[in-house]
């Protein structure tokens, strides 16, 4: 019987863990934890009152192997489901192989001194993964995640080749604050601000952060502006994917967050190297996490929709060139109405559920290090539909023409 410990306590672990105990067939045994247990007690009886599913919780700093991989130990784990700080990513894969577990994550690991959003850490886990028999899946969010999938899914099923792969994701809903991020502040804000790259023709090609800017017209949400950024799904995607020619990654912002985060920037409150304030050393965004509103208290005031997916062209297995795009529309409220969380967790944390069930049931497996481009998207597409991400594909009349 597997027993699966999820680590990280945010909106998305919230979403994990309901969804997980919405499926005890597949996660009988559900363990979160976090290093304030509080948080872990407060989504349990949320998880009780809407399935009445028991969870257990504990706390853990996941910053220290040797306490992570005691508390799998404790529990039993199979497998864990980090769904803590990209910093921790490493850690975390440490305690896995020294106990024996499996793992998954959403994010690719980054040094806490340097917004630098790569793989090659991680990839680097392979052979040691290889050699205890043991699988470790990353990116099983949805950017990265779904929309990785989506584009194998469209490779195997629609293209003899793909040329060009642009992701899109957009977020068209409102919190009501002046000023707030969808998920973890500090992340957001490194990814946003650090420098923007994109994958052509064999080579990375770099602009100035939030330099690049188009306008498109979402399905449910209307146009908005949406900008070039880097995302770590660019860097596995032509690993795997090398026939693809250009990758690129765009996220929508409005006015008001581009504003506010322009002038947070002039008056120093991104940098991450430490500060001295009262003769203590802080660290700006830090302190700017503190101080912003909490993501996961963000769900009971957000309305509106997301919409995220992939635009792909290249040669259909018809012997014609086409353009497919093919997406997911997910709704605030209704992801609220369903886990106490807005949809941005919601479609995070879907994924990760279902990237664990596939590790859980054996439908994806192997050993070593793993993107979730390696795997065969049908049965992830699958469930997808089932568990609340339903997804639509079209055909496009052109390409994008920028």
């Amino acid at each position: 019987m597997s027993k699966v410990l999820v680590i990280g306590a945010g909106g998305v672990g919230s979403v994990a863990v309901h969804k997980m105990a919405m499926n005890a067939d597949i996660f009988p045994d559900i363990t979160l934890a976090s290093r304030r247990k509080f948080k872990c007690d407060a989504i349990a009886e949320s998880v009780l009152e809407r399935t009445g599913v028991t969870i257990k919780t504990a706390e853990v700093d996941a910053d220290h192997i040797d306490a992570t991989a005691a508390l799998i130990r404790s529990i039993g784990a199979t497998h864990v489901v980090n769904l803590a700080l990209p910093y921790q990513d490493l850690t975390i894969m440490e305690a896995c192989l020294s106990t024996g577990a499996h793992y998954l994550d959403t994010a690719n690991y980054e040094p806490r001194d340097e917004a630098k959003f790569e793989y090659h850490w991680q990839w680097a886990y392979h052979d040691r993964f290889k050699d205890a028999g043991l699988m470790a899946l990353l990116g099983s969010g949805f950017d990265p995640g779904v929309t990785s999938v989506f584009t194998t899914w469209l490779r195997k099923h629609h293209f003899d080749r793909i040329d060009t792969l642009d992701i899109l994701d957009c977020n068209g809903g409102d919190h009501g604050q002046h000023f707030a991020t969808n998920f973890n502040p500090e992340i957001n804000i490194r990814e946003v601000t650090a420098v923007a790259r994109h994958w052509e023709n064999g080579d990375w090609v770099e602009t100035p952060p939030m330099a690049v800017k188009q306008s498109f017209d979402f399905e449910a949400v209307g146009p908005k502006n949406m900008y070039l950024m880097y995302h770590e799904e660019i860097e596995s995607l032509k690993t795997h994917l090398p026939e693809i020619k250009r990758i690129r990654f765009w996220m929508t912002f409005g006015d008001a967050y581009i504003q506010h985060l322009t002038v947070l920037q002039n008056v120093g409150m991104t940098r991450i190297d430490p500060v001295i304030y009262e003769g203590k050393e802080i660290i700006p965004l830090q302190f700017l996490k503190a101080v912003l509103p909490e993501p996961s208290s963000l769900g009971e005031t957000t309305k509106g929709k997301t919409n995220i997916g992939v635009i792909a062209t290249g040669l259909g297995k018809d012997g014609k060139e086409k353009t497919l795009y093919l997406y997911n529309i997910c709704d605030h409220e209704d992801a609220y109405a369903e886990t106490g969380n807005q949809a941005v967790s919601y479609t995070t944390g879907v994924p990760a559920m279902i990237g664990a069930a596939m590790m859980v049931t054996g439908t994806w497996a192997g050993d070593g290090v793993f993107n979730v481009e390696q795997m065969d998207p049908d049965p992830f597409m699958d469930m997808l539909n089932k568990h609340g991400l339903p997804w639509q594909v079209k055909e496009l009349d052109a390409p994008l023409d920028f």
